[in-house]
């Protein structure tokens, strides 16, 4: 059965590297996946969105997607003046990077919503406050969708040094944040 992702982050954040990551570690563990971006004004700060969707199948579906099973949220800034969870599915997940004790919007009881401070994690891991990689440590722990060692495979591919070292510790810290929760 397809699954489905919406990232929403601003033009700069890493979002197109978070949905490939995604998509090559879903590549890894035996599926079909198609990460691709969106974006209006191409410039630095706009807010754009990644996609990924997964199946076992070949994926022949080219749109946006709309109904999303889960939703990565980069930015939470982007949370006053759009509708990130626009078309959340039934027992969808969001996941959040803010501050602890940042209040989330109130979704449906049947839907999930995880806040973790990502961009604080990637602080003392990276060394920037790119969240990403913690970003998707969580989304591992929280869905079950894949496993972290896949995870660390796809950053090993992508990156290398000390960027390499530091998003696989994010990815680790993020994973465990969600885990404890």
């Amino acid at each position: 059965m397809m699954k489905e992702i919406r990232i929403h982050a601003r033009a700069g954040q890493g979002a197109i590297t978070t949905a490939n990551l995604l998509g090559y570690a879903y590549f890894l563990e035996g599926k079909y996946a198609y990460a691709f971006p969106h974006f209006g004004a191409a410039r630095m700060g706009a807010p754009m969105n990644a996609f990924v969707r997964v199946d076992a199948e070949p994926i022949r579906l080219r749109s946006q997607i709309y109904e999303p099973d889960y939703v990565l949220i980069v930015d939470n800034t982007l949370l006053r003046g759009f509708n990130c969870f626009a078309g959340l599915k039934d027992k969808g997940i969001a996941i959040i990077n803010a501050e602890v004790g940042f209040e989330a919007p109130k979704v449906k009881p049947s839907q999930k919503v995880f806040v973790i401070p990502a961009n604080a994690i990637a602080e003392e891991t990276i060394g920037r406050p790119l969240g990403n990689t913690a970003l998707i440590g969580a989304f591992a722990a929280v869905s079950g969708e894949l496993k972290l060692e896949t995870l660390i495979e796809a950053v090993r591919q992508i990156f290398s040094g000390k960027a390499e070292e530091g998003n696989i510790a994010a990815l680790k810290r993020g994973y465990a944040f969600i885990k404890k929760v």
